[in-house]
């Protein structure tokens, strides 16, 4: 008597299953900002340590004329551009009325942030301060206005110079501090050179 063996059908492997392409286009996307961070973050990372902003112009006046306009913090409102970007801005002055200590603190919406002032050196040739900035992002920074004779006026120089932070080398790299700075410190001197003028 014979006996027949059946053979069992062999198994097929499961084919493989497919990505789907939202998955594909997700993984795609992450992989690009990846990269897009760290290349931001090389360029960020040959920013200087430091920086340095500053602007002048000719005032047809003596310094006399014009570092009253400066060593009062409340006058500020009358040519600073900053000061006309939230009307509703906080405002506090304390210390001495003018020069040597006086200080002004700040605190606004997103357009002018909060901050602190205090005028560290005052002389008929410098009015130099001490700036920071507490929002949107906090740093310490350095400023001042120079004085120095030219022809029939004086030329005004105002500069900020500081530390770069590594919060400041990331957003340098889509802006420069000039470009963000620098427009406002034209506006700033002309008004300072018609209020001179005008006295």
């Amino acid at each position: 008597m014979s006996t027949t063996t059946q053979l069992q059908p062999q198994t097929q492997p499961a084919p493989p299953r497919k990505r789907s392409k939202i998955i594909t286009i997700l993984l795609t996307l992450f992989g690009l900002f990846v990269l897009a961070v760290g290349v931001v973050l090389a360029v960020a990372s040959t920013k200087p340590a430091t920086f340095r902003v500053e602007r002048s112009i000719v005032v047809k006046a003596p310094p006399e004329k014009i570092t009253p306009h400066l060593n009062d913090l409340k006058q500020w409102t009358t040519w600073s551009p900053w000061e006309k970007l939230d009307p509703d801005m906080k405002r506090e002055y304390s210390g001495a009325e003018s020069g040597v200590g006086a200080k002004y603190a700040w605190d606004g919406d997103n357009n002018i942030g909060a901050g602190r002032i205090e005028i560290k050196e005052s002389t008929p040739q410098k009015v130099a301060f001490s700036l920071e900035f507490l929002r949107p992002m906090e740093c310490k920074n350095a400023a001042d206005f120079t004085m120095t004779p030219e022809g029939d006026g004086t030329k005004v120089t105002w500069a900020m110079y500081g530390e770069n932070t590594f919060m400041g080398k990331v957003v340098q790299v889509f802006l420069s501090m000039d470009s963000m700075c620098g427009p406002q410190f034209d506006e700033g001197l002309t008004n300072i050179k018609n209020l001179a003028e005008k006295n």
